[in-house]
This record gives structure tokens, sequence and C-alpha cells, in this order.
């Protein structure tokens, strides 16, 4: 690790921090964050995150997907979006879930090595594979985030409970239909991702690597019944909630718990 990528990944650490105890004291108090500032923090944050980012996945030995690394790359693309999305959607209220997972796995990156080996020189496909696939999950990662703060707020509002960040937040239906945009896209991405892993892949049903292709085609499944009893059946609510954490934990499943074995519990 160079002396670059330890100190931008320590002063994004930092700035994350300062943005998530403002918005999380100012929600608190009843009295919310300066949303500019907010958002020049976090931008800020990303910025040294990404800089910490690129030197801890490319180096002299190859490209380097380890668990926290690549954890820590898709939290860095959901702040970034968040950021960008924020501009014409209600959703900075994302930042209380997303700056936090920021701070945990860019600390994780940092301090933690699984033992992976880099790949020495990927090619064109797989790095356009792995690029999809992480935009896949970074955006279903908003989307769920977006669905906890829908189903508490949902959940609030029937037992007639006034927090404070209540007021705070768009309405229900904004909510809603915010979730779903956010799935809408994810789909897409997961759909592109799949897509090119069988197109540019040759080890895709491998025994290796099969669970992960299976528990992929699985999360897919899901989020494409989602939609469909959405837009069909109307599904919403703690349904549309369920389903939406179905959907993503068997994505998590399908990467990230397969390199959790691999990497730290059978140490290969």
């Amino acid at each position: 690790m160079t002396v670059i990528t330890a100190l931008s990944g320590v002063f994004a650490l930092g700035v994350y921090l300062v943005a998530a105890v403002m918005q999380t004291t100012g929600l608190a108090r009843r009295e919310p964050a300066s949303r500019p500032l907010l958002l020049v923090l976090t931008a800020g944050a990303a910025i040294a995150h990404a800089v910490a980012a690129s030197g801890l996945l490319v180096t002299p030995e190859g490209l380097n997907l380890g668990l926290f690394r690549v954890a820590s790359l898709v939290a860095l693309t959901t702040v970034l979006l968040v950021l960008a999305l924020a501009i014409s959607r209600p959703i900075e209220n994302l930042f209380v879930v997303t700056v936090p997972l920021a701070i945990v796995t860019l600390a994780g990156s940092l301090l933690l090595d699984t033992g992976f080996e880099p790949i020495p020189s990927p090619e064109v496909g797989f790095s356009v594979h792995v690029i999809l696939a992480i935009l896949a999950y970074a955006v279903l990662a908003m989307a769920v985030c977006q669905a906890l703060v829908t189903g508490w707020q949902e959940r609030q509002l029937r037992n007639r409970r006034a927090f404070a960040v209540l007021g705070n937040l768009p309405p229900l239906q904004t909510m809603e239909r915010v979730l779903f945009e956010l799935l809408w896209v994810g789909l897409t991405l997961l759909t592109l991702a799949i897509a090119s892993g069988l197109y540019f892949l040759d080890d895709i049903f491998e025994q290796r690597v099969v669970h992960h292709t299976a528990l992929s085609m699985s999360s897919w499944v899901v989020f494409a019944i989602l939609l469909w009893g959405r837009y069909r059946l109307g599904w919403r609510g703690r349904t549309a909630i369920r389903w939406t954490l179905a959907g993503f934990v068997l994505l998590l499943l399908a990467y990230f718990g397969s390199k959790l074995v691999i990497e730290i519990i059978l140490g290969a």
C-alpha cells in the first residue's frame, strides 16, 4: 500500500465520519444538517475514497479483487450514485445507511488483507463484466437502503408515532416510487452483468463458481417477479420490501458469501 493510498483512505474515513455525525445529530435535534454542506462533505470523502480504492485495487502485481476491496468499491459506487441522484431525487436520507457502510468497508480494505492473488492482466470482457456487476450491486444496495427507510417510515405512520426524522422524509408515495425506479435500474444492470458473464467468461458453470452463477440468476428471478408483481398486482409496502431484501440476500451470497468462504474461512 502506498503512502498516497493510506493518506487518502484515512482522510476519506475522517470526512465520512464528520458527515455521518452531522446528519444523525441534526436528525436527532430536529434540525436537519445543511443539505449543501452534507453533499460537499460526502463528495470530498468520496473523491478521497476513490483514490484509496484505486490504489488498493490496481496493484503492481495486477488487479486485486479481494473481499474487502471489492466491498469498499461497491460502497463507494453506492455513495457516488446517491450523490448524483440526490440532485433530482429526494434520496440524500440514504446517506444515513450508505456512509456508515463506506466507513466500515474502506476501513476493512485498508486494514485487512484476505490473501487474494491479483489478476495480472484481466481481459476486456472480464473487466466489462466486473464493472457491470459492481454497478448492479451498488444500485440494488441503494434499493435495499431505500426499502428499509421506506418500511420504517410506513411502520411509524401506521403506529402514528411522531419522530423528528419523519418530517424530513419525502411522502411515502414518493419514497416507494424512488424504490421501484432503483429496482428497475438495478435489474437492468444485473441482466447485463449476467449476460456479459455468459458471453465473456468460459468458466461460469464450472464447479468452483457454479453456485455464484446459480445464486445470481435466482436473485434476478426474485427481482423480476417483484417488478412484475408491482405493475400487474400492485405490490407495495411490506410485500415489496420483503422481496427486495430476499433478492439482495441472494445476490450477497452469490459473490460476497462465496468470497468470504474461499478467502477467509478456507484461506484459499
